[in-house]
């Protein structure tokens, strides 16, 4: 399990290195270079592939490492809880509105494998006697981060591990929008 603590989780500087570092060690620096197509006029991506997409959600979802756990929270100034999480982060990568509680989460999108995850997906828990009642941003290698219950803060896991392995209920991939489409619902 990683969890940032002392001088990472006070200092921006530090927190921006540790997501910097952590994401190296996910992504590796074996990646095949993605093409843009850049409009010559303005200078911004004419359609963004979706790897890139979901690379900076996961990306971003790093960057919440450490904010503490709030029911109902879906900011880094107030606090998240697992749902708002994954809004939060969705919004600012993509603009789109995603469903906010975890069971409107678990409807959206489609369906994914658990052999076949990509970074963004999001992994759903039985971690209350409900089969969609936790959810979390898959960020490649077996890990994810979410926002766990009271006390906590926002953390990486493992979750081949036995507590989450038992728990795992599925993955979705949601419809991610277009440079065109940004801002519209993803989901439906």
């Amino acid at each position: 399990m990683l969890r940032m603590t002392g001088t990472a989780a006070q200092f921006p500087l530090m927190r921006a290195l540790w997501i910097a570092a952590f994401a190296a060690v996910i992504g590796g620096c074996a990646g095949t270079p993605v093409d843009v197509d850049v409009d010559a006029e303005s200078r911004t991506p004419a359609a963004v592939a979706p790897d890139v997409i979901t690379s900076e959600v996961a990306l971003l979802a790093l960057g919440q490492l450490g904010v503490p756990y709030r029911y109902g929270g879906a900011s880094p100034r107030t606090g998240f809880d697992c749902s708002g999480l994954v809004q939060y982060v969705y919004r600012q990568a993509t603009g789109a509105q995603v469903p906010r509680t975890t069971d409107e989460l678990a409807g959206a999108g489609v369906r994914v494998a658990r052999d076949d995850l990509h970074p963004g997906d999001l992994v759903f828990y039985n971690t209350l006697g409900r089969r969609f009642s936790h959810v979390g941003i898959y960020l490649g290698e077996g890990k994810f981060i979410h926002a766990p219950s009271r006390n906590g803060v926002v953390r990486v896991e493992d979750m081949r591990i036995s507590y989450w392995r038992e728990r795992y209920t599925g993955a979705r991939r949601l419809a991610l929008p277009t440079t065109q489409t940004a801002g519209q619902d993803c989901c439906r």
